[in-house]
């Protein structure tokens, strides 16, 4: 996910949740109303409340976040009630600043003990991580995606939530196309003939727009619909791209030809697909979980419907790509005193289904831990539960460098607005990529896919 995508995430989740600041006086009374454990909880790892942090003795850390005060801060104080000696200061950081202070504080002799992480900055921070203290198969049983987090037999932290991309479809324009829930498309020849429907023109101009992806063609489609053809985004070393491949080919020709040929949309129509659906001029855009929060709190008078993501032929080798919403980071040169109450606190998270479902509710992510697959609240949100029963069949490539983006998203509008081939943008791709990444440490880990070839 990228800075743009985090930053909307973050937006959407300070709007949902009245953000108020971190160590308001409200939290302080709110925890005279939290139901302290006595027992242990959580699956296979376990959290054990009655065990004391620091010998009872009074400690204090501080915690980095970006943007999301009162989500930390109620976690913070469902931990502090338990143990009333640990004091955590919540630091909030801007996203702009967060990437450029936290590798300085942590090259320090006094960064925080606690960290929030993006595993798009993974390389900034894996050399200044702790392990975390839990056996890795342990979080194996309890977890999805844990394998594709494992350095050299460790783990330094792992994914709460996965977010990929779903269909947001208008129901109002739907109805008014005479389409019923009978016409979900499973496939994407019936999604083009569904937008087809949806279209509305006066004339040679469009009015409405049967399905818009201007702007984050490359997010949503190039990344990810490769994977239902059965390629990966990178070749067998897991360094080198394959982004001009046959299947990445089919996917740009696919998307010319909704527009070209198909006319269920036009690149010179809504600039922005996701603002287009959001102004009522779009009836279907394909967007990952956070658009949810999005359409909410933005645009709260679209009524909205999702859908699972179409495939060319219904039974697909994985749906898309996702990317996961990282669990805490110790620092590994905090004071030890200070890194056991750190290590403690991110077991307490991963044990603490409240936090978990909060968390995940919160960035509209499904949640990796899979005794909360079917979780009551979390399939309540829409844009979660059309996961539900494929959740296991997307990929996640690794922490893939941000030019991989950047040059698909070029590759997209040469070929869109420049006139240039479809061959020959993606040959220049696959070239820039190699080139950006020269020096960039990354390995692709879809070859830790569960149905792998």
């Amino acid at each position: 996910m990228k800075k743009k995508l985090i930053a909307t995430v973050m937006a959407a989740t300070m709007a949902v949740t009245a953000l108020t600041g971190c160590g308001s006086s409200s939290a302080s009374s709110a925890k005279k109303d939290i139901k302290v454990p006595t027992k242990p909880f959580g699956d296979t790892v376990k959290y054990d409340p009655s065990v004391e942090i620091n010998d009872g003795k009074d400690i204090s850390i501080d915690m980095w976040e970006w943007g999301s005060d009162e989500l930390f801060q109620k976690i913070i104080d469902r931990y502090t009630a338990i143990h009333p000696n640990v004091t955590i200061n919540l630091v909030d950081n801007p996203w702009e600043d967060y990437w450029t202070k936290l590798p300085l504080a942590l090259d320090g002799e006094n960064g925080p003990a606690l960290f929030n992480v993006h595993n798009s900055y993974h390389e900034n921070l894996i050399n200044y991580m702790a392990p975390l203290d839990i056996p890795v198969e342990d979080l194996e049983q309890d977890f999805n995606g844990v394998n594709a987090h494992v350095i050299d037999g460790k783990v330094y932290y792992i994914d709460y939530g996965m977010m990929t991309g779903s269909v947001y479809y208008n129901k109002e324009m739907w109805k008014e196309a005479g389409l019923t829930d009978d016409d979900i498309p499973k496939t994407w020849d019936e999604m083009i003939e569904v937008a087809k429907k949806l279209t509305i023109k006066d004339g040679d101009n469009i009015v409405q727009a049967g399905l818009n992806f201007n702007n984050d063609f490359h997010q949503n489609y190039l990344l990810g619909l490769n994977y239902q053809l059965g390629e990966n985004l990178f070749q067998e070393d897991g360094k080198t791209p394959n982004v001009n491949s046959d299947a990445m080919k089919k996917v740009m020709q696919m998307l010319v030809d909704m527009y070209d040929k198909d006319q269920i949309g036009s690149k010179d129509f809504g600039e922005n697909c996701a603002d287009s659906f959001g102004q009522g001029q779009s009836a279907m855009v394909i967007q990952w979980g956070h658009y949810y929060n999005t359409l909410k709190t933005t645009w709260s008078d679209i009524d909205f419907g999702v859908f699972e993501i179409p495939t060319f032929d219904g039974n697909p080798y994985a749906y898309n790509r996702y990317n996961g919403e990282s669990t805490f980071g110790v620092n590994k040169k905090a004071p030890k005193d200070q890194q056991a109450v750190a290590q403690d606190f991110v077991k307490f998270f991963l044990c603490d289904d409240e936090s978990q479902v909060d968390f995940n509710l919160a960035m509209s992510t499904f949640p990796a831990k899979k005794s909360l697959a079917d979780n009551e609240e979390i399939l309540k949100n829409p844009s979660l539960k059309v996961l539900a029963e494929h959740i296991d069949h997307y990929i996640w490539p690794g922490p893939m460098p941000s030019c991989v983006e950047e040059d698909m998203k070029k590759a997209g509008e040469d070929i869109f607005y420049n006139g240039v081939d479809i061959n020959t943008a993606l040959d220049k791709a696959q070239a820039d990529i190699i080139k950006d990444m020269k020096n960039s440490s990354f390995q692709s880990v879809e070859n830790l896919y569960e149905f792998a070839k």
